[in-house]
């Protein structure tokens, strides 16, 4: 079993910037790739960027030179640096980690970005 919990959502205008950590404890000695998920109202969840255990990361199109993902505390904790937010941007953020081939999420953290 692995446990997440998520911190940093907020608030912010339009141009200004958050950061966002999830830290994993539990069994986490088979976690392999780190996520970050969004969904904003009457939307589907997307990938908004990934991060493997051999620091190779992916990022979605409408992220792409804006937010940085990376790992941190031996690989437990995983960033998104969030830059430039754009009202677009608004969501409920999630963290996914897939720990043998199972996917353990995140409880959500609230983005709400403002023009």
């Amino acid at each position: 079993q692995v446990q997440l919990v998520e911190s940093g959502g907020g608030s912010v205008q339009a141009g200004g910037s958050l950061r966002l950590s999830c830290a994993a404890s539990g069994t986490i000695f088979g976690i392999n790739a780190m996520n970050w998920y969004r969904q904003a109202p009457g939307n589907q969840r997307e990938l908004v960027a990934l991060i493997t255990s051999g620091g190779s990361t992916k990022y979605a199109d409408f992220v792409k030179g804006r937010f940085t993902i990376s790992r941190e505390n031996a690989k437990t904790t995983v960033v998104l640096q969030m830059n430039s937010l754009e009202p677009e941007d608004t969501a409920v953020y999630y963290c996914k980690v897939v720990c043998w081939g199972f996917d353990y999420w995140g409880q959500g953290t609230q983005v709400t970005v403002s023009s």
